[in-house]
């Protein structure tokens, strides 16, 4: 990597994101899938206060883009935890990066994830909750590896509004069944308050978040031409980026909430029985 091409190369460069603009164009564009998860990731923490030393688990990583920008920018470990993408080639990303001591690839479902209860300060998962997450159970899950008064927040790809009915006809030549799993920040707040597990901090959208996408789109795959037209149709109508921050309740149990604690499976107890009536 050219170091002083590096520093003439506007490209990504946003002043929406200055801390993410010190990094290469060309390393954020290889490690990217979907959202660029670095913007993110830094929109995420302005809600979020990470503090040198905290252990975050970043959910749903994709290629560790985030986990690396965390762990240098705010002095955090982090658990960089994914199920499709490989984690020695995270691990070989994150090793080069100088972090192999402070950001750990880790290869796990979200469903069946391998850490100790209460084990970390916040856990942050960047375009990827919409994968796993939006189960009415799934908070009551996730709550259980964050300490009590610890962080939960996501962001990524959602909606301006509800989408009733016929897909908006500006979308319809992109719009695929997948992105039905979209969702509002206002459906995000409620999601997330109903079980009483957590106070929810923010949930909101992006200011012109369509055109940070748009952007990215450009740079990243400028021949995905019907989702770029798609989207500068649209202007922020319907689609943008949406952010949820919450704090775990320090006075709820959670086994009062989940059946029974999720980190362990149902103990053992088989009882024999007749298989039939007649034996």
């Amino acid at each position: 990597m050219d170091t002083a091409m590096g520093a003439n190369d506007s490209r990504l460069m946003n002043a929406r994101c200055p801390r993410a603009s010190k990094y290469h164009p060309d390393w954020m564009i290889g490690a990217g899938c979907g959202a660029n998860p670095v913007w993110l990731a830094e929109w995420l923490c302005e809600a979020v206060p990470l503090e040198p030393g905290m252990r975050v688990l970043d959910l749903g990583c994709g290629r560790a883009s985030s986990s690396i920008f965390l762990a240098r920018e705010f002095g955090v470990q982090v658990w960089a935890t994914d199920l499709w993408f490989n984690a020695t080639e995270n691990h070989e990303r994150i090793r080069d990066a100088g972090l192999g001591e402070q950001v750990f690839a880790i290869h796990s479902d979200a469903h069946s994830l391998p850490f100790a209860g209460e084990f970390f300060d916040a856990v942050v998962c960047l375009d990827s909750y919409i994968y796993f997450g939006t189960d009415v159970l799934y908070l009551n899950y996730l709550c259980h590896f964050v300490k009590p008064g610890g962080w939960i927040g996501v962001a990524g790809a959602g909606l301006m509004q509800e989408v009733e009915g016929e897909v908006p006809e500006h979308l319809r030549a992109w719009w695929t069944g997948d992105l039905y799993a979209l969702f509002t920040a206002e459906w995000l707040r409620r999601h997330w308050a109903r079980p009483g597990l957590v106070s929810v901090e923010v949930a909101d959208t992006m200011p012109e978040g369509w055109r940070i996408w748009v952007e990215w789109q450009r740079a990243v795959a400028p021949e995905n031409v019907v989702e770029i037209e798609a989207l500068g149709a649209d202007a922020g109508r319907t689609m943008g980026y949406v952010r949820g921050v919450a704090r775990r309740r320090t006075e709820v149990t959670l086994v009062d909430y989940c059946w029974p604690d999720p980190l362990r499976s149902l103990p053992a107890n088989y009882v024999r029985q007749p298989l039939l009536r007649d034996g």
